[in-house]
Formats: structure tokens, sequence, C-alpha cells
């Protein structure tokens, strides 16, 4: 049975990984992006189900009871969280999934599930982060300040992904996304599982 791959995507606020996420789904097919759940508000143009999972405090934390999760972690002053049970049903249709989590949340899925692979998107200076971080017009000049002295800390792991991209031009960064995804569908152990009535009837 073919099964899908999971990968980890992460990056620092104002890197564009969101972006790059959206537009790698459209172009390509049996990729799923796994909905988390978190605490914060929803923003506006954001979906319940879609975007996020928007639950209490309290539900979260009952969540982490029945140990529901698959990873999660505390960011800023919110949680968030990726549910397991969605997770590994996907991966079992066929699907690759892609989960968006911060480092914390990739280094217990790759201790829970270490055949993930694992790739972190860097800005291409912190100077073009502060401005992608001003430019969304989302946040106040102290939470900005705040992002970027956690970005440095988030970008220190970079070590820890199998790896890197710099999003610097927007389609390079894109085919290089998409060319990670491409290999590894391409290893042997896969294609054996895709190709197997193309093997039997060349080797026989």
């Amino acid at each position: 049975m073919i099964t899908g791959k999971l990968y980890i995507i992460s990056a620092p606020s104002g890197a564009g990984k969101t972006s790059l996420v959206k537009q790698l789904q459209a172009e390509m097919g049996d990729l799923t992006v796994s909905v988390s759940h978190t605490t914060r508000a929803m923003r506006s143009g954001e979906q319940d189900g879609v975007d996020y999972f928007f639950v209490s405090v309290d539900d979260f934390k009952a969540m982490i009871e029945r140990q529901a999760f698959l990873e999660h972690a505390q960011v800023f002053d919110n949680f968030y969280g990726t549910a397991q049970q969605t997770v590994e049903a996907n991966l079992a249709q066929g699907q690759d999934v892609i989960l968006e989590i911060d480092w914390q949340g990739a280094l217990q899925v790759r201790r829970m599930l270490p055949e993930c692979a694992s790739i972190f998107i860097l800005p291409p200076s912190i100077a073009v982060l502060s401005q992608r971080l001003q430019n969304r017009g989302q946040d106040n000049p102290d939470v900005i300040a705040r992002r970027m002295r956690d970005a440095v800390t988030e970008m220190s792991h970079y070590p820890e992904f199998d790896y890197l991209i710099v999003n610097d031009d927007f389609n390079l960064a894109l085919t290089q996304l998409k060319s990670i995804i491409t290999a590894n569908r391409l290893v042997q152990s896969q294609q054996q599982q895709t190709l197997a009535p193309l093997l039997q009837n060349l080797l026989n």
C-alpha cells in the first residue's frame, strides 16, 4: 500500500512560508497541508477549519491531556498543535502531508516520526525580514521587535533540518520546494510500489 510522506516546513515569522506552501499546494497534486489547532484570535479573512481550528485554551489543554496532538507548543502568548489522527489518516490514504510548525514542534514530530523530511526557509537578510513584518501591517512595533528577536532564535535551529531554502526570489524558492517533494517521490522504495505493474511486466 502506498503511503504518503510527511514534510515539516519551518521558518521565522515573515520569511514567506505560508505563501510558499499555499502556492506549492496549488501546483502539486496529492499534497495536503495539515490544519493546526490554535488558541490565538482569528485574523481578518481567516476561516475556522481552513486556516486553523480556533479553540479555547481549556479545549486545547483537554486535547493535550488526551494525547491528541502529534506536536504542540506555545508560541508568543498562544498555543498551537497538530492533531495526530488527521495527519496519520491522510498519510494512510497516500497523501503527502505538510506541517507548518516551528522548531519546537518539528523536534517533537521528528522524535515520533523520524522518516519525515524537514525543510527550513530563511529570509535573504535580517533587514528584509524586518521590512516584510512591517509591510504586513498586522502588528505594532513592540510585537514586531519581539518577532525579530524570536526569529534569531528560530533560525539558530537550522542545522536540525534536512533542507535549507532562502526565500529571496519567490519563484526560485517555490521551484526548490517542488524539487524536494518530487525527488522524495522518486526514491526507489516509493517507486517500487508506484510502478509495481510496470516492474513486474519488465522483469517477466
